[in-house]
């Protein structure tokens, strides 16, 4: 398999980064270019940032004034990239995720914040590559199917439960 540079970058001081995620995230990354055999090197950013930049992020590129989860800044269109002279990559683009609303998503899903930012990472990577689920409900079951077999490839399957039960005593 080639070889991918993921340069991970913490822009917010909010939620302490866990130990592992580094790691995740670039299996994540490398488990999406396997098997969209993508056979070349390739260059991805990830940032993390709060709510607050990423709804500025959102309204700036988007037009849509809210925090998201996520936001993918792909750098290539039709399976075309800019390529890295340097480091003989192609560079794919730009993935930056709220670690506030990933911690608070995978409270409400009832899972790890290691599979929430692993399946960010996994569904920004398949944006990067020309997916999109935006406008069309097949795209989008297609979509999510490929993120939960790569999910699953790596030891992160949703399980059973997608929403968490409220406790009686909340």
């Amino acid at each position: 398999m080639n070889k991918i540079k993921v340069q991970i970058t913490n822009n917010q001081k909010r939620i302490k980064v866990p130990t592992g995620i580094r790691l995740l995230i670039r299996k994540c990354c490398s488990a999406v270019l396997k098997e969209e055999n993508f056979g070349e090197n390739a260059e991805v950013s990830v940032s993390f940032v709060d709510d607050e930049q990423i709804k500025d992020l959102n309204a700036q590129f988007r037009n849509i004034d809210r925090s998201t989860d996520v936001l993918s800044f792909p750098l290539g269109e039709n399976g075309e990239y800019d390529y890295n002279i340097e480091t003989e990559a192609y560079m794919l683009g730009d993935i930056v995720i709220s670690l506030e609303t990933a911690t608070r998503q995978a409270e409400i899903y009832g899972h790890t914040l290691e599979r929430e930012i692993g399946f960010l990472t996994v569904h920004s990577m398949l944006h990067l590559l020309g997916y999109d689920h935006v406008n069309d409900s097949l795209d989008e079951r297609i979509m999510r199917e490929k993120e939960e077999s790569i999910l699953d490839s790596l030891g992160y399957s949703r399980g059973t439960s997608f929403v968490k039960e409220k406790d009686e005593n909340e």
